[in-house]
């Protein structure tokens, strides 16, 4: 008895998909502008619509709930591709000034030890001393809270400093660091 409830609602959902996919492939290009990815968010809508199903076939306007799921799958993707753009932004700003007479040893000393540190602490520690990022600007280069930056930065340092002993001065770190990337000047943010 199951068999045929559930062959008729593959059926129904089949019909429904042939008769509304260009429509939501449609308008999921008039939202987004790229053809690939409207094609792309159709069939997630449609396919999140089938898990769906028995609740989205018995609302009043199944088509008109397919269209808000589109809408909030194209939201998604176009922030998804802005804060990608910020990212890619902001880490391509930083200064191209050189650092005169760098700190080899120190270089080496910092890379070496940036290499025990867990990712999410590398790359707080990288961007904020390294690439001079504010708090702010790190936190929307990588998506998340200031105070995850702050949190993520401080454990980093403490870690950093544990690591290279009492050479691990912050301005030796940070001059290490700045010296790898290219850049110089002091940290004002």
């Amino acid at each position: 008895m199951g068999t045929v409830v559930d062959d008729a609602a593959s059926v129904e959902f089949r019909a429904f998909f042939e008769r509304h996919y260009a429509e939501l492939s449609r308008l999921a290009y008039l939202l987004t502008g790229e053809s690939d990815a409207a094609e792309d968010l159709a069939a997630d809508a449609l396919l999140a619509l089938w898990h769906r199903w028995d609740r989205v076939r018995a609302a009043d306007h199944p088509v008109a709930y397919a269209r808000g799921v589109v809408a909030n799958l194209a939201r998604t993707r176009i922030r998804s591709a802005v804060r990608e753009r910020r990212r890619i932004a902001l880490f391509w700003s930083h200064r191209e000034e050189r650092t005169e007479d760098p700190d080899v040893a120190g270089v080496v000393d910092v890379r070496e030890a940036l290499r025990g540190l867990p990712f999410r602490k590398r790359v707080c520690v990288v961007l904020r001393h390294a690439f001079d990022l504010s708090e702010k600007d790190t936190a929307l280069a990588l998506g998340v809270s200031v105070g995850t930056v702050k949190s993520q930065t401080s454990k980093g340092m403490a870690e950093l400093q544990r690591l290279l002993g009492p050479r691990g001065d912050p301005r030796r770190v940070h001059a290490a660091m700045a010296a790898r990337t290219g850049e110089s000047g002091g940290r004002n943010r």
